[in-house]
């Protein structure tokens, strides 16, 4: 009798068995999809891929702004799927979402900043999750310094991939550098339209001009194309307030403490002094746990000349947090 009756509740507890059994196994299976989020009453679009998706979850802020990562992403992530589920999410009147949505929003800082903490609660929920490794690129990181300071609990760790600290200082150290550059070429036109280059940067004028010598003088072969200035114009009268209003503010007077830990990638293979104004931040800042990473073969975009060092980086990051 004993017997028969073991028998029954097994097979009654079978299904809950295999379901729970089921459930393990789904949770380390690969993520390749993408998904469109209502958030602040728009159609938001991230991107969600993994080789293992019991992983933690690494959610990456693009730049610009204005500059998806979504699509390149694949050249600088192929280590990091093994190691986390890795979110890429086209911001406001950017990429994927841009075609999503009819008509434009006015732009704020504080727009931007309620857009990204929201869908960082519809990531957690929809993965059942309580934190996240949140990674930013350069402007990405007027987003992610705030998140940091005002809702650490949602953290990880913070890593800033060159992150702006103080952009007044910046274009001071980096106008100099300009000058220094086109009289030691003997560029005259370049020096002329540098000189009438006004700090801080706040008329479209002035912002192309600096932008572009910078492109030049770094190579950058797009800058020379008969199309860039109609391009840069166009990115803009998208971008242009939004970006003064952001890179105004010093990270030196927002914030002085993180209740997370903080860690900072820089590329430094141009030897620009800019560089050393993340490193005072750092040396500035308090966190529980902090680190700073020199990448000496790059310069501002890490991903596209260093991105299996960057990925080796991120992944020992994760190492000291977990």
């Amino acid at each position: 009798m004993k017997k028969v009756i073991l028998i029954a509740l097994m097979l009654l507890l079978f299904p809950f068995i295999s379901k729970s059994q089921s459930g393990n196994d789904n949770t380390k299976q690969k993520i390749d999809t993408t998904e469109v989020a209502e958030i602040n009453g728009i159609k938001q679009f991230i991107s969600i891929k993994g080789n293992n998706s019991a992983q933690p979850i690494l959610l990456l802020l693009h730049g610009g702004p204005g500059t998806s990562l979504a699509e390149s992403a694949e050249s600088f992530t192929d280590k990091l799927k093994d190691e986390f589920i890795v979110i890429n999410w086209d911001q406001r009147q950017t990429g994927e979402t841009a075609k999503l949505n009819a008509g434009n929003q006015p732009l704020s800082v504080d727009l931007m900043i309620s857009d990204a903490e929201q869908i960082i609660q519809y990531i957690l929920h929809q993965y059942n999750r309580q934190k996240l490794y949140l990674v930013s690129h350069s402007w990405g990181s007027v987003l992610g310094f705030d998140i940091a300071r005002n809702h650490p609990e949602l953290l990880y760790a913070y890593v800033g991939i060159s992150p702006i600290v103080d952009e007044g200082k910046a274009e001071v150290l980096t106008l100099h550098m300009l000058k220094d550059w086109a009289k030691n070429t003997g560029d005259s036109t370049a020096l002329n339209e540098i000189n009438q280059i006004n700090l801080p940067l706040e008329t479209t004028k002035d912002l192309f001009t600096f932008q572009k010598w910078l492109f030049i003088k770094n190579d950058v072969e797009f800058a020379r194309k008969d199309d860039f200035k109609t391009n840069y114009y166009n990115w803009m009268n998208i971008w242009f307030r939004l970006w003064k209003e952001s890179v105004r503010v010093s990270m030196f007077d927002h914030s002085k403490t993180y209740d997370c830990p903080v860690y900072f990638i820089e590329g430094n293979a141009d030897k620009y002094e800019s560089h050393n104004l993340v490193k005072d931040y750092y040396d500035y800042f308090k966190a529980p746990q902090k680190d700073l990473y020199w990448m000496k073969k790059s310069g501002h975009t890490v991903f596209n000349t260093e991105p299996d060092k960057l990925q080796e980086t991120i992944i020992k990051i994760k190492k000291k947090t977990m």
